[in-house]
Formats: C-alpha cells, sequence, structure tokens
C-alpha cells in the first residue's frame, strides 16, 4: 500500500456509506443511484450478511470478486477485508487503460443490514485511506412499515445507524399512514435531534440531495477510539445471525406457501434467495421482509438450484433448515 500518496482534498474519491436495518431498500437506493448518475461513473463495494452472496445475481455479470456494468460503473465485493476492497478500487482508478487513468468518480458502500456504521466510517478516518478518500455521507435507509422502537433499542447496530447518518431515508412511506410516518420521524429526531430526513417511496430520491453533499462528520475519528478492522462484535450482542440454505431439488409451490404462512418464526427479519418451484420453468428471485414478500422472475442461465438466506434473531438453524427441506419435492 506504501505505493499511495497523500493526494489534495480536490482528487481524493469521495466516499458514500449506505446503511440501514434489514429489508429497509438500500439495494433498491443503490440501483436508483446506479441508474440514475448517466455523467458520471461510479464504484460499488457490497457484502451481504451469510455465506451466499445473493445480491451478486442481482447484477448483470460477474467475474470473481467484480462486476463491470454497462454503464461503465464497476461493483466489488469486500470479501471480509474493506480496506483492500477499497485498495483495489484505487488501483483501478490509478491504473491506466490506452494510456489514459480510469475514471471513477465516486466510491458507494452499502453495508449489510446488521452492521454498525462506526467501525466502517474509522476505516476511512482512522486509516491511510483518509489521504486518499474524502467521506462524503452516510445514508441510513428506515423502513417505515416494519421500523419497530423495540427492536432498535435492542440493537446497538441498529440505534448506531440511526446516530451516525447523516442523511436518513425514511423509506416505503406509501405503505403507511400520515400519523406512522411522523412517529417514525419523531422517534429518529428523539434518537439525532437535527436528522436531515427525506421521505420516500422504493428509495426513490434526487441524487443531488445524498451525493456530492460533504456531510460526514468527521469528529468522530476524536470521538471513538480508532479501529482499521471493522468490528462483528456486536452481531453477537445483538443476537443475528444467518442461515443458509441450498437445495439440489425443488420445491412444491404448495409446501412452500404453507412454510410462509404457518412456519416462519417471527424472529426471521428478513430473506432474499433464488427459489426453483417444481411447477414453473422459471428462475424466481424471492425477496422478504418482515411478512411481506415479492417473488419476480427471470430465465434460468444456470443449472436450477435453490439459494436462499434467512436473516434474523437467535434463530433455530437445524429447525429452519429441515423445514425448507420438507419443502421440497421427493
Amino acid at each position: 500500500m506504501s505505493a499511495f500518496v497523500t493526494v489534495p482534498n480536490s482528487q481524493k474519491l469521495p466516499v458514500t456509506i449506505i446503511t440501514g436495518f434489514l429489508g429497509s431498500g438500500k439495494t433498491t437506493l443503490l440501483n436508483h443511484i446506479l441508474k440514475n448518475l448517466e455523467d458520471f461513473k461510479v464504484a460499488v463495494l457490497v457484502n451481504e450478511f451469510g455465506d451466499i452472496n445473493i445480491d451478486s445475481q442481482f447484477l448483470i455479470a460477474v467475474e470473481e470478486d467484480m462486476i463491470e456494468l454497462t454503464n461503465g460503473c464497476i461493483c466489488c465485493t469486500i470479501n471480509n477485508n474493506l480496506t483492500d476492497a477499497v485498495y483495489r478500487v484505487l488501483e483501478r482508478r490509478d491504473s491506466r487503460r490506452d494510456g489514459k487513468a480510469e475514471r471513477i468518480d465516486y466510491l458507494v458502500l452499502e453495508t449489510t443490514g446488521v452492521a454498525d456504521p462506526l467501525p466502517i466510517t474509522l476505516t476511512f478516518l482512522g486509516t491511510e485511506l483518509r489521504d486518499l478518500t474524502q467521506l462524503d455521507a452516510i445514508i441510513t435507509v428506515v423502513d417505515a412499515e416494519t421500523f419497530d422502537p423495540d427492536v432498535h433499542y435492542g440493537s446497538d447496530a441498529a440505534l448506531n445507524q440511526i446516530i451516525y447518518g447523516d442523511i436518513i431515508v425514511l423509506n416505503k412511506t406509501d405503505q403507511v399512514s400520515t400519523s406512522k410516518i411522523d412517529e417514525v420521524e419523531g422517534y429518529i429526531h428523539s434518537l439525532k435531534e437535527k436528522a436531515r430526513v427525506l421521505r420516500s417511496t422504493y428509495s426513490q430520491v434526487p441524487l443531488s440531495l445524498i451525493l456530492d453533499v460533504q456531510l460526514a462528520d468527521t469528529s468522530i475519528e476524536q470521538q471513538e477510539s480508532i479501529s482499521s478492522t471493522p468490528s462483528s462484535k456486536h452481531l453477537q450482542n445483538d443476537g443475528f445471525m444467518a442461515v443458509s440454505f441450498k437445495g439440489d431439488r425443488p420445491f412444491a409451490i404448495k409446501k412452500f406457501q404453507q412454510f410462509l404462512d404457518y412456519q416462519l418464526p417471527d424472529n426471521v427479519f428478513r430473506a432474499k434467495g433464488i427459489l426453483w418451484f417444481a411447477e414453473s420453468q422459471k428462475r424466481h428471485l424471492f425477496q422478504l421482509s418482515g411478512r411481506r414478500f415479492t417473488i419476480d422472475d427471470s430465465k434460468w442461465e444456470t443449472a436450477p438450484k435453490t439459494e436462499l438466506v434467512l436473516i434474523g434473531r437467535k434463530l433455530d438453524a437445524l429447525s429452519l433448515i429441515q423445514t425448507l427441506n420438507n419443502c421440497m419435492t421427493r
């Protein structure tokens, strides 16, 4: 890493961190940014909680740990080492192709739903990366529909997502009443009095309000002890875990529907994955947040299989896997 030297602020790579609780709409916001930054090139870092990288299934093409999009943007997986992933982007920006340095205008990092943004922030403020990058803002996405103060009070990570957020995107406001929106916004302001709150549906917010805004509170570095390695200790404290399921036989639609209706534990907050049904020749993209779920169809580009991740607190992994096994055809 010594090949890098301190660069002027005007040449530092701006960094935006997108955080938020499980199922709040972070990936939707990320896709919104990628689709609408017509004049800019963005590098994206993603790192889904769980050992199956389901998020890569929603992107166009994957080559090892980097995805190159048709609009010139690139996506990289963090692979448990954030600093190395950032340096890979910086090296790509510093490299020359056809005699010219590759242009990258922004770095956007999407955290997992149970990540504490503080150690991630300190990676940019308290290491050598502060000489090469400029933290622009921490954007926290909050689900207005499923927001539960009891869950947030019981989770250090969820609280810190709001406390350290420079911009709060209050999402899914079309799913709840105005009084519920006001209640959630009031709770946010009780945690952070001067929070900048943007109400949204489908994470649609003007990019001019969230990018190149220079809102990051760099005094965090002095307020907290510096750590260059993001800690996962809060995951153990909060009791969060991910259960991964892979199936080489198709689900029966009726059995899987019964699982969702009657057998899905209340402490599963989020689920996402690829589903294979015996009654369908399609590839099914499954997303669940709380008790709401969507299933979208696409064509199989690989051999059919099921890959599913369920995220929640203090889950009985063996019971969940057995129940899902029972949903498969014999």
